[in-house]
């Protein structure tokens, strides 16, 4: 019995570390996608990784979105290939690691600062996630949190049943 606890204990705490839960990050937060706005302020102290999310929040019709590469966001050009997203709440997983671009098409737009560069990292070398409100422009999905420590609570429940 007492070697089965140990294992089980083992188990949880390897997998314990891959158990972090994505973050769904609010583009700008309650400015959302918008012209004027200092992006690159707004990423300072964040960190994205595969598996979390960019939402772009704009008013449908006013502004877009286009995945670019680094010499088009330098530049401000529409990439010559792909329709740009045009939902108004458009989601984009975070699936790769490496710098992402991100521009608003719109004539204009992009030389006035809609344009966002960010660098996902792979979440294996995460550090342990800090609670974030949704001001931040991080929303925590904790279903993945909630059902480790109920694990943990069943296990600590064994524990104390057996001996």
């Amino acid at each position: 019995m007492m070697v089965s606890m140990i294992a089980a204990v083992a188990v949880l705490a390897v997998l314990a570390p891959t158990m972090v839960s994505a973050k769904q990050y609010v583009v700008g937060d309650d400015k959302g996608w918008t012209k004027d706005f200092d992006y690159t302020t707004w990423t300072a102290g964040k960190q994205f990784f595969v598996g979390d999310s960019l939402v772009f929040n704009y008013a449908q019709g006013g502004h877009n979105v286009f995945k670019v590469n680094g010499t088009d966001f330098m530049q401000c050009s529409k990439p010559l290939v792909g329709a740009p997203l045009t939902t108004g709440s458009d989601e984009i997983p975070l699936k790769t690691t490496g710098r992402k671009w991100y521009i608003c098409g719109v004539a204009g737009h992009c030389a006035s600062g809609q344009k966002l560069v960010i660098t996902v990292s792979d979440g294996s070398a995460a550090p342990a996630p800090t609670p974030t409100s949704p001001s931040t422009g991080a929303v925590s999905r904790s279903i993945i949190n909630a059902g480790f420590a109920a694990a943990m609570v069943v296990v600590g429940f064994f524990g104390v049943v057996m001996f």
